[in-house]
């Protein structure tokens, strides 16, 4: 059994592919059944995009960002979802910020 941290603890999960996606969802589930107050975002973008909003996931879907320029690149909107600029910048700002990353 683990003691309880007290340092906060903030992850970038990175899914660029559809498998990717299932990846980071079954990840940022695993970390907040872990660690019920980490913060988690999964930032997608390239084939990633079109799986997330094809293969809505009610659980995990608050934690997406949604590239921007994959997004303007599809002709696609993501309604309902965080959308941001670009995912590389997101993904930079956020490990600026002390962020942790993790490609899925």
């Amino acid at each position: 059994m683990t003691s309880p941290q007290t340092t906060p603890l903030r992850l970038v999960i990175h899914a660029p592919t559809p498998a990717a996606l299932e990846r980071a969802r079954n990840n940022a589930r695993n970390l907040l059944k872990a660690r019920p107050d980490a913060e988690v975002r999964i930032v997608v973008n390239a084939g990633a995009v079109a799986a997330a909003l094809d293969s809505p996931d009610a659980e995990t879907d608050r934690h997406l960002r949604v590239c921007g320029n994959t997004l303007a690149k599809t002709g696609r909107t993501a309604d309902g979802l965080t959308v941001v600029a670009a995912g590389v910048l997101d993904i930079a700002e956020a490990q600026a910020d002390g962020w942790g990353y993790m490609r899925a």
